[in-house]
């Protein structure tokens, strides 16, 4: 895979209590708009731009992201990826990660959305030193369809692998394939249509932490199903299974916030992209 559509380089460094680019490339179908400070913890926020408007047949993306020591990042898309029909080759991205002792990454990309026929495959590479604090979420949405199916994509696939000083603690998969799955049955979507999923690796992460989540949320509602689970590193996964992207935003906007208050004693950024 040398031939990329967009590629993207950016590392980040802390300068006198301010995280800013070190390096900062960019080709193709991939931008990236000058960093936001949303207030005065000096985290950066860069906003990264896909002008071609949504990924097509074959085509293909790369992202490599560092983080220096004490480097707080925030890091979104402008809006929602939307994958469109792919009849010959799936359309690919993958991300790579290296963050140093004490830095900080929120990654926060808008819905992927997946139209009739798209296949698509996803992923992100996440190297990390003891110290770090990761918060990555993504929401899966169907796309729209001439015939109101609510699964007319062909195939989404979304993996994630952590390695932690080298090694790999987290592998996570999802694989949706409504031709070839009974979509609805129990271990996939389960009658729902949008999935979302959030991990958060962080030394502090304790079991009182998930308590005050779990209660942050109504558990008895037909709006939505949710599981938290522990890593065999300090740190959670959070699965989401809703009709609407607006109440898995809502549900990892509150925990967002609860995580927020609790390690970094303020509150996270709107990103707001309208």
């Amino acid at each position: 895979m040398e031939d990329w559509t967009g590629f993207l380089r950016l590392g980040a460094e802390e300068r006198n209590g301010k995280t800013v680019a070190k390096k900062v490339y960019f080709q193709g179908a991939y931008k990236v708009m000058r960093p936001i400070y949303h207030d005065e913890s000096g985290q950066a926020c860069y906003y990264i731009l896909n002008p071609g408007g949504g990924y097509l047949d074959g085509d293909r993306y790369q992202m490599k992201i560092s983080l220096e020591k004490q480097a707080k990042l925030t890091l979104t898309t402008q809006s929602a990826t939307k994958i469109y029909k792919t009849p010959n080759s799936h359309a690919y991205q993958e991300a790579e990660f290296n963050l140093k002792e004490g830095s900080y990454l929120e990654y926060i990309p808008d819905p992927l959305i997946g139209y009739q026929d798209a296949r698509y495959k996803q992923k992100n590479v996440i190297h990390m030193e003891k110290g770090c604090t990761l918060l990555y979420s993504d929401i899966i949405t169907p796309g729209w369809s001439p015939g109101g199916e609510k699964f007319s994509y062909d195939t989404l696939q979304l993996i994630n692998e952590i390695y932690m000083e080298n090694e790999l603690v987290v592998y996570d998969h999802i694989k949706l394939s409504p031709a070839t799955q009974n979509i609805n049955g129990l271990g996939l979507m389960e009658g729902y249509s949008h999935l979302g999923s959030m991990i958060v690796v962080d030394e502090k992460t304790n079991h009182d932490l998930l308590d005050r989540l779990y209660e942050a949320v109504p558990n008895q509602t037909k709006e939505y199903k949710i599981g938290l689970s522990l890593l065999p590193i300090p740190g959670f996964t959070v699965r989401v299974l809703a009709n609407t992207t607006q109440t898995i935003e809502r549900i990892f906007s509150e925990f967002h916030n609860i995580i927020s208050q609790e390690w970094f004693n303020k509150t996270p950024s709107f990103l707001r992209k309208y």
